[in-house]
């Protein structure tokens, strides 16, 4: 097993560190973080061999610059369909392909998604915070975030081959329309402010980060005064501010919260969700616990297919 070292060049905002996330500890007012698109991340990982948990590098919109300053290996990338170029080669994201000293890998946005995972062959050396290397972005705990200066290196298990395509599912796009389960406190929305938000279109802003997302559209007024207690919140929590606007939670969302949320998501439609960039439009659609439990059974099989 040899060594693949990597300087960072550049690094655009909220390229991070994430493994599949620290689980067990909401309890203790720490978000479990990982992936903002879950699934991605493991197709990256599982492309060369690694466990599907391990450390990756998620990389938002502002892109990555790394130059492989020693060593050879195999690197995956993942996700929306950014662009990747090494030295004069390029490939699309769902690629699969080699990198050698003196290699300068670019990865750039391109005509869809907000998120993609940069794998390398084997073990991502890495901070570790509470057992995992997901990085939380508000503290910066964990793996940690990327910029200019830093250093990668990853045991590089795999000899250098061909450069592969990964076929990129269909379940891996963005996903503009949402299946939700009303509630926890829908109770506390009028009958017809629960059709406007099952009726209407929104769109995503630009307050966009790990943590969530703030919805433009008609307003969701609560109908009751805003005094219940602060309980556990899920990703996918559609909450409501008492301003009426809607703010769907993501990775890194806090563990509780005394806002209303109108609606949950279904979480096999959340890496969906965070595949699509601001100004993208959203429509809801509520189903019952019972369809969420057979469409995310269904959406399992998919995924492992």
């Amino acid at each position: 097993m040899t060594e693949v070292r990597f300087n960072v060049v550049q690094a655009g905002p909220h390229v991070s560190v994430q493994d599949a996330g620290r689980f067990g500890m909401l309890r203790y007012g720490v978000p479990a973080s990982g992936p903002m698109d879950r699934l991605a991340h493991q197709a990256a990982n599982l492309a060369l061999g690694n466990l599907a948990t391990a450390a990756a590098i998620e990389i938002s919109l502002g892109g990555l610059v790394l130059d492989c300053v020693a060593g050879q290996g195999m690197l995956a990338v993942a996700g929306g369909g950014f662009v990747v170029t090494v030295d004069d080669h390029r490939y699309g994201s769902w690629s699969v392909f080699p990198v050698r000293a003196g290699s300068r890998v670019t990865i750039r946005p391109g005509p869809w998604g907000s998120w993609a995972y940069l794998a390398i062959s084997a073990m991502l050396e890495t901070k570790t915070w509470a057992g995992s290397a997901a990085t939380h972005a508000l503290s910066g705990l964990g793996g940690g975030k990327l910029s200019a200066g830093d250093v990668l290196i990853g045991a590089a298990s795999r000899v250098p081959s061909a450069p592969a395509t990964l076929p990129c599912p269909v379940l891996a796009r963005p996903r503009a329309h949402l299946r939700v389960v009303l509630g926890p406190q829908d109770r506390f929305f009028a009958p017809e402010t629960i059709d406007t938000f099952l009726g209407a279109t929104f769109t995503l802003t630009d307050a966009y980060d790990r943590m969530g997302v703030r919805l433009r559209g008609p307003a969701l007024p609560p109908n009751a005064a805003l005094t219940m207690p602060s309980e556990p919140i899920l990703r996918g929590s559609v909450q409501v501010a008492g301003d009426g606007v809607a703010t769907v939670l993501l990775a890194d969302h806090q563990t509780t919260g005394g806002y209303p949320k109108i609606a949950t998501l279904l979480s096999c439609d959340l890496d969906g969700f965070a595949q699509l960039r601001p100004r993208s439009p959203v429509a809801f659609q509520a189903v019952t616990p019972a369809q969420a439990l057979q469409i995310s059974r269904h959406h399992a099989t998919a995924t492992a297919r």
